[in-house]
C-alpha cells in the first residue's frame, strides 16, 4: 500500500523569540485551528501564528454595533492571504480581505460593524505553501441581547485558598472556618459556584490558578478569588507575598512564597472579564504598588438589569485586602477574623431592595476597621466597571 502523502508540521525554534516578545507586550495567544492543503507538493510548512491584541478575551460583549479588532500575525513563510470572516448566529455576515506585506511580523487593525446578537469574528491566514490557521473571537452585541444573557446565561464563581496549618510558620485559627462561612453565604444567597482549596502548598495554588486560566468563561460571568492565611512583606525586595503551607522561614530568595507581582499577572490573565480578589492576609495592601480607588456610579433611575448590564460591560480587575503594609488580626479562636466578619455582614445584609450588592457598598462595611482595608484595581481594569453580587430570587 502506497503512502500518498506525509504531512509534517514543524514548529521552528526561531519562532520562540517572536513569541516571547509578543507575550511580553501583553498579547494573548490562542490555540489556532489548523488547515493543511493535502494537495500541496512536499507537505512541509511552518504554520503562521495569530496573536490577539483586542479583544483580549475569547468571549466578550458590546452595547455598540461595532468593535475594533487588532491582531498580530507571525509567519516564517511569505503570506498568501489574510481574511476576516464574520458570522451572526449561524448566518455568514461578511468577509473581508486585508492588505499585507512581506515582513515576518505584521499587525492588523480593523473596525468591524456587527449586528445585534451573537457574532463570531475569525482571522484566517494562509501562507504560500498552503498552510492555514484561523483564530476566532465571539462578541455578543446589543443592549437587549446582553440583558438577556445577564438574566439567563451567566454564572458566578468563588475560588478560595485558605491556610491555617503551616509546615514552618505558626498555625492560625480562623482561615478555614472563615472561608467555609463565606462560601456558604455566597452559595446560598447569591448562587455562586464555590471551591475551597484548604492548606495548599505553593505548587497547589499555582496549579489551581492554571486550571481556572484554562477554563472558558462567558462575558457576563464573574470570578471572586479569596486568600486567607499568613502574608509577608520583604523590605529588601519591596515585595509582598502570600505564605503557602510549605513556605520556608529562612528563604532569602523567597522562592517558596507566592509573590503578589506573580499573582497580579496570573489573575489578570484568567480569561474571565470580571474578577474580584479579596485577601485576608498580613501586608495584603502591598498587592498593588499603586493603590487606586474607584467609587462606583450611583444607581440613579436605571432598572436593575440595566445597572447590571452597564457594570458588566467593562473589564473588571478589583481587589480588597484586610490591611495595607502591616500585620492584621487572625481573630479569636472559634470566631471570624475582623475582616471576614465584616464581609459576612455585608453579604448578609448589605444588598437593598434591588437585590444588588456592589463593591462600593462592601467597602462601606470594612472601611472603619483597623488597620484600614485597602481597595483598588490592577491589570486591565476599567474604572467604570464593578463586580456585583446579585441575590437569588425567592422561589
Amino acid at each position: 500500500m502506497k503512502t500518498r502523502g506525509i504531512i509534517i508540521l514543524v514548529l521552528m525554534l526561531a519562532n520562540g523569540l517572536a513569541i516571547e516578545s509578543l507575550r511580553a507586550q501583553g498579547f494573548n495567544q490562542k490555540t489556532n485551528q489548523i488547515h493543511i492543503n493535502l494537495k500541496q507538493p512536499g507537505g512541509l510548512t511552518v504554520l503562521p501564528s495569530i496573536y490577539w491584541v483586542a479583544p483580549v478575551l475569547e468571549f466578550t460583549n458590546s452595547q455598540q454595533n461595532g468593535i475594533e479588532i487588532e491582531a498580530v500575525v507571525v509567519s516564517e513563510i511569505e503570506l498568501k492571504s489574510v481574511e476576516i470572516l464574520i458570522t451572526n448566529g449561524t448566518s455568514p455576515a461578511g468577509r473581508k480581505s486585508l492588505d499585507f506585506g512581506k515582513t515576518r511580523t505584521q499587525r492588523f487593525k480593523q473596525f468591524i460593524k456587527l449586528q445585534d446578537g451573537q457574532n463570531e469574528i475569525t482571522f484566517l491566514v494562509e501562507n504560500q505553501q498552503g498552510g492555514k490557521v484561523s483564530s476566532t473571537r465571539s462578541v455578543l452585541v446589543g443592549r437587549n441581547a446582553i440583558a438577556d444573557a445577564v438574566s439567563i446565561d451567566r454564572k458566578d464563581y468563588l475560588l478560595i485558598f485558605a491556610t491555617d496549618q503551616y509546615d514552618n510558620w505558626n498555625d492560625l485559627v480562623n482561615p478555614i472556618d472563615d472561608s467555609r462561612s463565606i462560601a456558604k453565604v455566597l452559595s446560598e444567597r447569591y448562587g455562586f459556584q464555590t471551591e475551597i482549596v484548604e492548606n495548599p502548598d505553593q505548587d497547589e495554588v499555582f496549579t489551581k490558578l492554571r486550571d481556572y486560566a484554562e477554563r472558558k468563561f462567558k462575558p457576563q460571568d464573574q470570578l471572586m478569588i479569596f486568600f486567607a492565611g499568613h502574608g509577608y512583606f520583604d523590605e529588601t525586595f519591596g515585595e509582598g507575598f502570600v505564605v503557602a503551607r510549605n513556605s520556608l522561614m529562612n528563604d532569602q530568595a523567597k522562592t517558596s512564597y507566592i509573590a503578589h507581582s506573580r499573582l497580579r499577572q496570573i489573575i489578570n490573565n484568567i480569561p474571565c472579564q470580571h474578577i474580584f480578589l479579596a485577601m485576608d492576609v498580613c501586608f495584603g495592601g502591598t498587592f498593588d504598588p499603586v493603590i487606586a480607588s474607584h467609587r462606583g456610579m450611583e444607581m440613579g433611575e436605571t432598572t436593575e438589569t440595566e445597572y447590571i448590564v452597564r457594570k458588566l460591560d467593562q473589564m473588571t480587575r478589583k481587589y480588597l485586602t484586610s490591611g495595607g503594609k502591616e500585620y492584621v488580626s487572625d481573630g479569636i479562636p472559634g470566631k471570624h477574623s475582623p475582616f471576614t466578619l465584616k464581609l459576612l455582614q455585608a453579604f448578609s445584609e448589605g444588598r437593598g431592595s434591588d437585590r444588588i450588592l456592589t463593591l462600593t457598598e462592601i467597602r462601606s462595611y470594612v472601611e472603619k476597621l483597623k488597620p484600614e482595608p485597602r481597595f483598588g484595581s490592577f491589570g486591565d481594569d476599567k474604572s467604570t466597571s464593578d463586580f456585583v453580587f446579585i441575590m437569588k430570587s425567592a422561589n
